[in-house]
């Protein structure tokens, strides 16, 4: 808003410009009866008078001269034209208005001193961000990976001329390999940035150990199968290439387990292959290992259960008592089977069962051949005992007679008591 009331009365209004810039200075009467108007500097020097220029200044020009509006510009304008200006009406009394220009002092661009590179894990590290020139004292933030960080130090100074400020913040942390690579900035806000702020920023570089991981390719490894672990090493400098032990020695079977680069490869797993695998990675900085415990797990059989049941539900009751007593004895072989045994040696299995079909048929011939002699003694009696005192019978009613048992016979071999 203009300084002053409307009429017979000059109006201005206050001017902000960044040092370097142009400044713009205004001054108006609505009712003027041809009255002069006049601009003067700070130190009280007439800079115009209407449109005739008083001071030999050439950043100082005339923008517009009428009897309502005398404007001048000055340009390139420094700290030192800071101040009030002043606008006069030539009337009887002289009426004045005041403006007053202030002058923003650009902030340098911003520097962070206080890195070498590179970093050890665990260091602490002190970045200082300065700036220098700055009216009002400028702002300074701290980012790491565009993410702000709070807790720094602020110091402000005023500069030797005691119009501008030196300002200076430090960014205070212990170094972490999650830092390596990470991009700090350093940000410097100020009003005469119009909201384009000053940035400088530094690249972390960290070294430190190894960090060793052991990845495997089979979850469950059975025997017969294979297996891959892979060893992952992170550090900087670059890991030399990893060493891989079991147990504390050496590899002992390399044809079945080879290395190739970070990768160990065991093929056809047996239990001799149960053990902890190291994979170990060191770099200038230092060494790092991690371990892998491999457990060979027994092939699942699905064939027993099959075989076995149907041989116990046909047979006999002699039968499958001796049947049981071998399934038994089966179970505990397979229990007690040597676990370093390799997979696919079924033969025993096999064996055990024609074993078993082997008894079951030699019980069941001897059982029909037992009832056929026991039927046959039986069928022989009858047939003799019937035909005995018949042979020598004319005819068969003597013959029925004759026959031994007869009831004349039994007529024969009454005893009496008396």
């Amino acid at each position: 808003m203009f300084a002053g009331s409307q009429g017979q009365f000059p109006l201005t209004q206050n001017v902000t410009v960044v040092e370097g810039g142009t400044a713009n200075l205004t001054c108006r009467v609505d009712q003027n009866d041809n009255t002069s108007l006049q601009w003067s500097n700070p130190a009280q020097q007439t800079l115009y008078f209407d449109d005739k220029k008083a001071l030999r200044d050439n950043r100082i020009e005339l923008v517009r001269a009428s009897w309502h509006e005398l404007s001048i510009s000055v340009s390139d304008v420094s700290l030192s034209d800071e101040g009030q200006y002043t606008c006069s009406l030539f009337t009887m009394p002289v009426k004045t208005s005041k403006a007053f220009l202030t002058v923003l002092g650009v902030p340098e661009k911003p520097q962070i001193t206080g890195f070498t590179s590179p970093v050890m894990e665990g260091e602490r590290m002190q970045l200082t961000c300065k700036t220098s020139g700055s009216k009002p004292a400028a702002d300074i933030r701290w980012f790491k990976n565009d993410k702000e960080v709070k807790d720094v130090k602020y110091l402000k100074e005023e500069d030797a001329n005691r119009k501008t400020f030196t300002v200076s913040s430090t960014l205070d942390f212990l170094a972490d390999r999650n830092d390596d690579g990470a991009v700090v900035s350093c940000r410097v806000d100020h009003e005469s940035l119009n909201a384009t702020p000053q940035i400088a920023m530094q690249v972390l570089e960290i070294h430190y150990t190894p960090l060793v991981k052991i990845i495997s390719s089979n979850s469950w490894p059975e025997e017969g199968q294979s297996i891959i672990l892979t060893c992952e090493s992170k550090g900087k400098p670059v890991p030399e290439p990893v060493l891989w032990t079991k147990d504390g020695g050496e590899l002992p079977d390399p044809e079945r387990m080879v290395v190739n680069g970070r990768v160990l490869s065991i093929s056809f797993l047996n239990k001799t292959d149960n053990g902890t695998y190291r994979c170990e990675a060191k770099n200038p900085i230092g060494r790092n290992s991690t371990e892998y415990v491999l457990i060979v797990h027994d092939v699942f059989n699905t064939l027993l259960p099959t075989t076995v049941i149907p041989s116990l539900t046909t047979a006999t009751v002699t039968t499958t008592v001796a049947l049981t007593a071998s399934t038994t004895t089966s179970a505990t072989a397979i229990s007690t089977r040597d676990p370093n045994a390799l997979a696919g040696q079924t033969g025993p299995d096999h064996a055990l069962i024609g074993g078993i079909v082997a008894v079951v048929v030699f019980v069941t011939l001897c059982s029909i051949i037992l009832l056929g002699r026991y039927l046959a003694r039986h069928k022989g009696t009858y047939l003799t005992n019937e035909a005995k005192g018949a042979e020598d019978a004319p005819d068969a009613d003597t013959a029925i007679i004759n026959a031994e048992g007869s009831q004349v016979n039994a007529e024969e071999k009454k005893e009496y008591f008396i």
